[in-house]
């Protein structure tokens, strides 16, 4: 590998995320699909030619798909290798959850760059499509049992062979979607994401040369094992475990353990998720590469430092047995994969807080609550409405979590209401902070967020929920408390009811003027809540996010009427409590 100055290291690696940044943005402005154009269920990177290993990915899209991706355009690579039919201007499809793919609706395209009849690097592109078929519209099908009943399964095939678009493909995947017209934009959005990004990297190798690029990725890679080395040795060795739990896989109401043994020995890691759960019935497992990528979006939480490339898990051994539920094969379903990476993230951040607590964040809300709405028309057309909510984050060592924001699996964002009221025929009636839903803390947690959405179609309208974190609440650290449930409701003509899985739901219709209700968590507190000072809590109980009993229970902080804190009786509280008085 030829040398690089720093300068133009960085000048390289700002170019090469700016194309990743390009193809983002080209597709959320194109795509038809109010969840890629509006929240950016959506990625783009670049890949290694001959592995696959992610060389360099946007900072707008979702980072669990880049992780993935690695194994999806390896799929793409070994298919090359046994076909021996890859020409330039090809373009392959598929959206395959267990050869490198999350669940049925990421679309991934995957295209080469060629150079001299050779593949530099690859490029791909992921987007989450509105809907592919199958028991329930929108595709999150509680009840799923195989992925056949979650929608259809698309091998990598050619959907662009040399430049020219295979309309039988098209056509295939048009038949297959309730709502084929929004599937053709977002391919459309992909396919126009990646030629622009295969000018952008030509551009950039006339303009530099080959080799200087070349060397500039290999530096960039060898930069991320190198953090990330330097990172875990800067944690004490030994093995930290910490158990999660799901709520249920929607088929039988029992618990679900996702269980981490993370073992650090000098600069080396290994996370053995041994110890977690059998395949389930329901749709809440996960395939090995989708297990994989969250690992890579939790460390690149805990290692902010750490360049976004594949290097940055050459240090780092993975256990994840097909017995688990977190390496699951075909057919297993996987539909509601969403809630279990979400899991596994959290028991990364908890085994994380036993080796460096003083650096560690109380848990997220970690539920997507995917959310599908679906109906008819009066014209006869159908619609479907999915959309994902917001949710506390977890305090932390600097301060409080965020109110009302999203998963770490990504920087998507929650579509605006106004983009859904225009789309379809809902109202949303609440959007609101769901006041005591953070976790207790010194620096408490976040707030989570009331949704309140009523029906206007004059059909029964198709309610679908796949969430999470309605018996397991978000988990506090160093002393900090958990935060509230999730709660959902649904009117009927006998009334308001909840789930009977409490977070999932599936055959359950509403009428014109009737409503869904969807209270999410907070985030986790840090620090014991009894060294709050009593001034943030009178602070936070003025601006609503903490009520009076709340405060006093929680806090051991007494108000007065007109909102003044009651020093005297905080003070005797706190003491009474075992608790140290920080009330002067």
């Amino acid at each position: 590998m030829s040398m690089l100055d720093p300068v133009t290291l960085a000048v390289l690696n700002g170019r090469l995320v700016q194309i990743a940044d390009e193809m983002d943005a080209t597709l959320f402005r194109s795509a038809f699909n109010p969840i890629i154009a509006e929240a950016h269920d959506a990625c783009h990177g670049l890949y290694h030619a001959e592995t696959g290993a992610t060389l360099v990915q946007g900072s707008s899209g979702l980072p669990i798909f880049v992780g993935a991706m690695a194994f999806a355009v390896k799929a793409v690579i070994d298919r090359v290798a046994t076909r021996g039919d890859l020409a330039e201007g090809d373009t392959y499809l598929f959206n395959d959850p267990y050869e490198g793919g999350t669940h049925l609706n990421d679309f991934r395209l995957v295209r080469p760059v060629m150079r001299g009849g050779k593949v530099f690097v690859w490029l791909a592109s992921v987007g989450h499509w509105l809907d592919v078929g199958g028991n329930v519209p929108g595709n999150f099908n509680a009840k799923a049992t195989e992925s056949f009943q979650e929608g259809f399964r698309i091998p990598p095939v050619k959907v662009v062979s040399g430049g020219v678009l295979q309309q039988d493909i098209v056509d295939i995947l048009a038949a297959n979607s309730r709502v084929p017209q929004s599937n053709w934009g977002d391919l459309n959005g992909q396919l126009n994401a990646l030629q622009l990004g295969e000018e952008r990297i030509h551009a950039l190798l006339d303009e530099y040369g080959d080799d200087t690029v070349s060397a500039a990725l290999q530096a960039l890679s060898a930069r991320a094992t190198a953090l990330m080395r330097a990172n875990i040795s800067s944690l004490p060795d030994g093995t930290y475990s910490y158990d999660d739990f799901l709520d249920n896989d929607g088929v039988a109401d029992e618990p679900l353990r996702i269980a981490l043994d993370m073992t650090i020995a000098g600069d080396h890691m290994t996370l053995d998720f041994s110890r977690s759960s059998p395949p389930c019935q329901g749709p809440l497992n996960i395939a090995f590469s989708t297990a994989v990528a969250c690992c890579y979006v939790a460390l690149k939480h805990l290692f902010t430092d750490v360049p976004a490339n594949a290097g940055c898990l050459v240090p780092i051994d993975f256990i994840i047995p097909e017995t688990t539920l977190l390496g699951v094969r075909a057919p297993k379903p996987v539909g509601g994969y969403t809630e279990t990476i979400l899991r596994v993230i959290d028991t990364v951040f908890g085994a994380f807080a036993k080796a460096a607590p003083e650096r560690a964040n109380g848990a997220p809300f970690a539920t997507i609550n995917a959310l599908s709405l679906a109906g008819w028309r009066e014209n006869g057309a159908r619609w479907v409405m999915f959309c994902f909510f917001g949710g506390g984050l977890g305090g932390n060592p600097e301060g409080d979590g965020l109110n009302h924001g999203n998963n770490p699996i990504s920087t998507a964002t929650i579509p605006p209401v106004e983009i859904l009221e225009s789309l379809y025929p809902v109202v949303f009636t609440r959007w609101a902070l769901r006041p005591d839903s953070a976790g207790p803390g010194r620096h408490r947690g976040g707030l989570g967020a009331i949704y309140e959405i009523e029906a206007l179609g004059d059909g029964l309208t198709d309610v679908y929920l796949l969430g999470e974190r309605g018996k397991f609440p978000p988990f506090g650290v160093n002393g900090g408390g958990p935060a509230a449930l999730n709660r959902f409701y649904f009117d009927t003509d006998e009334g308001e009811r909840t789930p009977q899985f409490v977070s999932k739901v599936t055959d359950v219709r509403i009428r014109r003027g009737q409503r869904v209700r969807l209270e999410t968590p907070g985030g986790g507190g840090f620090g014991d809540p009894f060294t709050r000072e009593p001034e943030r809590v009178a602070r936070d109980v003025r601006l609503g996010f903490v009520s009076c009993e709340a405060a006093r229970r929680d806090y051991g902080v007494v108000l007065n009427g007109d909102g003044s804190i009651d020093k005297t009786a905080t003070a005797a509280l706190r003491k009474g409590l075992g608790k140290p008085d920080v009330s002067s």
